[in-house]
């Protein structure tokens, strides 16, 4: 059990994988809060398909991807924003479309790729140091804005026309949690995969939510759940060699369901 912790590739993992369950964690308290879970699904859809044309062109993925990402949250925002169109519609729209953009590309690849399957299904096991040090950059980046502007978050989070009405200015706020959407999923694409990653942004806060009111020890709880599981996870994938993206997503899940179960919100309905 230990011998597995001196190889570099499993120390470069864990710390991928403890990357992301936190990152994604924290997000996932304002998409929750929010109710903007399909976002992160038509995100991560988008950011693959810009992984898969710098593949077919021969860029490298990382930009291509946060740009892609980015173009999806923003025009999703605007077309809600001016009236045109619900928000799920148009990101259900984009999902599919940018699905079918990444495919193309996939299809006009003349060889095999591995690595972009790897974005697609999750391949922690194979982060390199290059990209472990853009994740821990980005990471920082997401983290930052969001201490620095965590009291408008929350509030756009439960009443947006209400912080308008405070004078917060609420739509370039909402703008800014997309953009904090995408760069999170471009974080987590290569450790979980465009396919699972907006369910790690999901499921450790949807499973902190049912253990507290506090907005604080939501975010806290989130977090431990996220990197728990994230990390065991990757010893899961690694011990009984099971895809690690799956692995990771499957183990958050079982705790979801344990504190549905167990939930002292649950129990203090069941006793009142």
């Amino acid at each position: 059990m230990l011998e597995m912790l001196t190889y570099d590739f499993m120390q470069r993992s864990l710390m991928a994988a403890a990357l992301v369950g936190a990152v994604c964690s924290v997000i996932g308290v304002f998409v929750v809060l929010r109710g903007l879970a399909f976002v992160g699904a038509g995100t991560a859809h988008a950011a693959f398909a810009g992984v898969a044309l710098a593949y077919l062109v021969g860029l490298p993925p990382l930009p291509l991807a946060i740009a892609f990402g980015l173009a999806t949250v923003w025009i999703t925002g605007l077309m809600e924003e001016r009236g045109r169109m619900k928000l799920d519609v148009s990101i259900g729209i984009l999902y599919t479309a940018t699905m079918a953009l990444a495919i193309l590309f996939i299809g006009l690849m003349k060889s095999y790729n591995a690595e972009v399957y790897g974005y697609l299904f999750g391949s922690v096991l194979s982060v390199t140091a290059e990209e472990l040090k853009a994740m821990l950059a980005l990471s920082a980046l997401v983290l930052g804005v969001i201490v620095l502007f965590s009291k408008e978050l929350y509030f756009i989070a439960f009443d947006q026309e209400m912080a308008e009405a405070s004078g917060v200015p609420a739509r370039r706020i909402f703008y800014l949690l997309l953009t904090l959407v995408a760069f999170t999923v471009v974080v987590a694409l290569k450790t979980v995969g465009a396919i699972l990653v907006f369910a790690m942004i999901l499921i450790p806060a949807s499973t902190a939510y049912q253990l507290t009111h506090s907005l604080s020890h939501m975010t806290a709880y989130a977090v431990v759940i996220g990197m728990l599981s994230a990390a065991g996870g990757v010893l899961l994938s690694y011990m009984w060699d099971l895809p690690s993206g799956p692995a990771i997503v499957l183990l958050a899940t079982t705790m979801f369901f344990l504190s549905v179960l167990f939930s002292p919100k649950r129990l203090k309905r069941a006793t009142a």
